[in-house]
């Protein structure tokens, strides 16, 4: 399994006029956002995002997806600036590879496999579980594995290969995320349950079937298609690239009129001042 790593693209994202909306509606047909389901699969309370039907298949209007992923991509980036961290679920199979990716590229923390019970609300065991992996990662790069039968290095790399597998894009989170970006909520109950349970917002792709109410910040979508999860997902990672540099423009800031003389504050640079946009839908 490929390695995890939590480094963000140091590439520089093109500044977004104000008033854009981050994916505009070209794309959004392009990549084939407003297909949903079956006109007999679908939840009524997703009702007010469908557009019509065509061929038996709910059409989801990219009017309100727009709108509303501006909303949450704001969220986004606020939330990261902050200095919060987002952690990413896409364990269906063809988001897992587009959420690793995506997540390797702008410091997302991630699953990709099965949600384990208890990731959220029973985070001191998560950690105990991170602990181990890191322990037999050491184990592995510090000679320790030629001391020991290889019986016995057969078990610990099984150990370490599960741990990797159902926990490993969790390595570095210390503490519960900011928020939860979520690929299709119909298939990950349990992760918005217990993201719910401890009050930390949830951002999803919620296609005709699924609840909107549970979600804090829905963006009506097509979550089975690939081009759309990549297209929505990698506008998120996007979002939390520019949530790092607005934190870490802050910080210079700070740095800067921290060091200025003392007279008066006379001759200080002027504090960079980020206003949040406005949420609403």
């Amino acid at each position: 399994m490929t390695e995890v790593t939590t480094e963000v693209s140091q590439e520089p994202l093109p500044p977004r006029v104000p008033g854009d909306l981050p994916l505009p509606l070209r794309s959004l047909i392009e990549a084939g956002v407003h297909f949903g389901h079956q006109t007999k699969r679908w939840n009524p309370k997703m009702r007010p995002f469908i557009y019509g039907a065509r061929n038996g298949i709910h059409i989801i209007d990219l009017d309100q997806t727009a709108r509303m992923f501006k909303r949450a991509y704001e969220f986004i980036v606020e939330t990261v600036g902050r200095g919060g961290h987002i952690l990413c679920v896409g364990t269906k199979r063809q988001a897992q590879d587009i959420v690793i990716e995506e997540a390797q590229r702008s410091g997302m923390f991630f699953v990709t496999n099965r949600w384990l019970g208890g990731t959220l609300t029973n985070f001191r065991t998560i950690k105990g579980g991170l602990e181990r992996l890191r322990g037999l990662e050491r184990m592995r790069d510090d000679g320790t594995y030629e001391q020991i039968p290889k019986k016995e290095i057969s078990q610990l790399e099984k150990e370490r290969a599960r741990l990797e597998k159902y926990i490993g894009g969790l390595k570095g989170m210390g503490s519960h995320p900011a928020a939860v970006f979520i690929i299709d909520p119909a298939n990950e109950t349990i992760a918005v349950s217990e993201a719910r349970r401890i009050g930390v917002p949830i951002v999803a792709i919620t296609d005709t079937n699924c609840d909107p109410d549970v979600i804090d910040y829905p963006i009506p979508g097509n979550d089975d298609a690939i081009r759309s999860i990549r297209l929505i997902t990698s506008a998120i990672a996007d979002a939390c690239i520019h949530g790092t540099a607005r934190r870490k423009d802050l910080g210079a800031n700070r740095d800067r009129e921290g060091g200025g003389g003392h007279g008066g504050g006379q001759g200080r640079p002027e504090p960079m001042v980020y206003q949040s946009r406005g949420r609403g839908s």
